[in-house]
Order: C-alpha cells, then structure tokens, then sequence
C-alpha cells in the first residue's frame, strides 16, 4: 500500500490530518482511517497491549536508573553499611536533611526492588497461563477444539 508507506514516512501528523480529511470528504473514509491508526497500532493504543506494557516498564527502569546516577551513581553505599546501591552524596550541612534523604533514597531502593519482585511474578504468571492455554488447546480442552453447536 503506497499511500500507508508515504503516510508512516510523515508520521502522525499526516495520519491525523488524513483522517480529518476523510470525514470532512466522506464520513465513512474518516471513520475507516481511524479505525485502523487504532487497530495497528500506529497511534500508540489498540490491541498491542502487552508491547505497550513492555515499553512503560522500560521507560520506568530507564527513569529509575537517570535518577540513581543524578543522586550520585551506583558503586559504594550509603556509608553506614546499609548495602544499598546510592552513594550518601555531598553534605548538604543540615544533618537532619541529610538522614532524610539517605532514608528516602534506602526506601526508594527497597521500593524498586520489590516492584522488580512483583515484575518478575508478573511476567511468570503470564508465561504460566499462556503456556497452560497451550496444553489446554492441544489435548483438546481449549476452546479452540470444541466443537461449534449447531
């Protein structure tokens, strides 16, 4: 299709007013070009939900890491021998600021840490029910293999 190629070589912009000029021109075209920016995906929604889920937990991570090297890199520790991955930083000359933010940045860790926990248990869930939708379908159990009633 030359006319989607030229279109995704502008990007969205030229998507939109397409589909602006399709319902000023004949509302059916309108409505047919946005029913299939939606259905492949080329305005970032429709049905690749899990690609989309994919690319918010990495642009999370990444936003995680910027964070941790703005707040001093990852080698050492907080000094105290806390374990964690945060340098404690220069002193800011308030002593009760500076505990704050070394607690703040040990409980930022834990939080990161356990949202990586519940990551992994998540994306294990999701292997475990696809796989056993699989078996289920190749013994016969899954709704692919019934048989139509009528």
């Amino acid at each position: 299709m030359p006319i989607v190629e030229k279109l995704d070589e502008y990007g969205k912009g030229a998507w939109i007013a397409f589909a602006v000029l399709g319902f000023i021109v004949f509302w059916p075209l309108g409505l047919a070009t946005l029913a299939f920016l939606f259905w492949s995906g080329r305005m970032g929604c429709g049905f690749g939900g899990s690609d989309r889920y994919e690319h918010r937990m990495n642009r999370l991570q990444g936003k995680m890491e910027r964070l941790r090297e703005r707040m001093g890199g990852r080698e050492g520790g907080f000094g105290g021998g806390f374990g964690g991955g945060w340098h404690r930083g220069p002193s800011s000359g308030n002593r009760a600021f500076d505990e704050y933010r070394a607690e703040t940045l040990r409980r930022l860790e834990d939080e990161q840490k356990e949202f990586q926990d519940f990551l992994g248990r998540l994306r294990m869930a999701r292997d475990k029910a696809e796989f056993d939708q699989f078996m289920a379908d190749r013994r016969g159990d899954g709704p692919a293999a019934q048989p139509s009633a009528g």
